[in-house]
């Protein structure tokens, strides 16, 4: 539940991705503590009482296909600061951590959903930067670390071994070098990096056990793993793995019968914390009197607003209305005949106001932003007098041509509601963006 419980159940409160409170300046960091405790009551009220986040993972390679916009950033301090508050938030409601994915998932160009990501660092280049949000969760006590499916050769004698089934990883570097004496759950094991190294099933279970992980995740061999550790295992390793999860039990109450869901979704204070994030948040990355341009279009009937993949009605164009009011035109999904007939309609405009609603967060295949929309916007920004608004991923900004030709660029990190009333106020009232880009683009 990295960003609530919406991550994996429907209809439940959703918060902002880690991405968008990384961009919150550092005075507004406790507000990833409120995330962590009000995702903590929302698991509570559903029976929930282990939450597999936050990521300590630092985002310092931009084509990450898997990690990106769950990560605080690339900056080690502010990841690390982030992480703590997200954990003391869970932890005052009674939720376990977790810090992922160990011992770093960040700088790696490869989805370990589907292939086994290497990293190329030695232990020192590790241990000054990969490592310290690791090394900051352990020193503060995180209930839980989950072993990512990637290779060090560094750590494994040259060898592309994934962490997860690495004695060298877990044991010496996690348990003797870090000291780290808690909980260890390895990353899902149906995932393509590892799932298919071994012929017979229940054997990469045991490989998992065998090098150090307590908890095996998503395993697909349940019965036949269980056999082949039985089979395997000293009974004292056994032993060690099960007081880490009694240990666990017993700070959740659940060795007291507290299984039960307590509480309902406060959906209100959801929506207060996301207008706050919201506010604090937003960024500025380039301003050229964009709001004075924008007026003065609006005054000379020469401003046109522009949504991209989403229509019209919304809330952001609604929100300006009544004081920005001016013709609107939506492109919500690739159409070259609508690009053509949009391109003529834009001729009695030479300001556009530019919203790019973008499809997804993850940037295969240009974040889904069509190759035909990209195009025209290079065109458009070379044009007209321009200024984009990204809902969205900021990374998606690295696809887009001729950004250099806009007037402005604001960075707004979610597409929700609240962020869409916050970025038109902020336009209206011509405010100063408090955020920060948590990475460089």
């Amino acid at each position: 539940a990295e960003w609530g419980l919406a991550m994996r159940v429907e209809n439940t409160p959703q918060y902002p991705y880690a991405i968008s409170l990384g961009a919150l300046p550092e005075r507004y960091e406790y507000l990833a503590y409120e995330v962590g405790k009000r995702t903590g009551l929302d698991l509570k009220a559903a029976g929930i009482h282990y939450n597999l986040a936050p990521l300590a993972d630092i985002n310092n390679n931009p084509n990450n296909p898997v990690i990106g916009y769950r990560s605080f950033g690339q900056n080690k301090e502010r990841v690390s600061n982030f992480e703590l508050e997200y954990l003391k938030g869970l932890n005052e409601v009674g939720i376990l951590g977790c810090l992922k994915h160990f011992p770093g998932h960040g700088n790696t160009s490869v989805d370990s959903h589907l292939g086994l990501p290497i990293l190329e660092e030695t232990l020192e280049e590790l241990m000054q930067n990969e490592l310290v949000p690791f090394i900051k969760g352990i020193e503060n006590h995180v209930d839980s670390i989950m072993i990512g499916h990637l290779a060090v050769p560094a750590l494994n004698e040259g060898k592309n071994t994934s962490a997860t089934l690495s004695k060298n990883v877990i044991e010496n570097l996690l348990r003797k070098q870090l000291g780290y004496d808690g909980l260890i759950i390895s990353d899902a094991l149906n995932m393509h990096s590892v799932s298919k190294l071994y012929e017979t099933k229940g054997q990469l279970e045991w490989e998992a056990f065998n090098a150090g992980n307590d908890v095996l995740c998503f395993s697909e061999n349940i019965s036949e793993g269980i056999q082949a550790i039985l089979n395997n295992a000293t009974p004292e390793r056994i032993e060690e793995s099960f007081n880490r999860l009694w240990k666990c039990k017993q700070k959740t109450g659940i060795l007291e019968g507290n299984i039960a869901p307590q509480g309902v979704f406060d959906y209100e204070a959801t929506s207060i914390l996301n207008r706050l994030i919201a506010d604090k948040s937003t960024t500025k990355i380039k301003d050229n009197n964009s709001s004075l341009h924008l007026f003065e279009a609006k005054n000379n009937n020469k401003l046109a607003k522009l949504s991209l993949y989403k229509d019209t009605d919304n809330i952001f164009f609604k929100s300006l209305n009544l004081v920005l009011p001016s013709k609107k035109f939506a492109l919500e999904k690739a159409d070259d005949k609508a690009i053509l007939q949009l391109k003529e309609d834009l001729k009695n405009y030479d300001t556009v106001l530019v919203t790019l609603f973008v499809p997804k967060a993850k940037p295969l295949n240009n974040f889904d932003i069509d190759d035909s929309v990209i195009a025209f916007l290079g065109e458009l920004f070379t044009s007209k007098k321009c200024v984009l608004y990204n809902f969205g991923n900021p990374y998606a900004l690295q696809v887009i041509p001729n950004l250099k030709s806009t007037i402005g660029i604001i960075q707004v990190y979610q597409d929700f509601r609240e962020f869409q009333e916050s970025a038109a106020r902020q336009l209206l009232r011509n405010s100063r963006c408090r955020g920060e880009l948590p990475v460089v683009i």
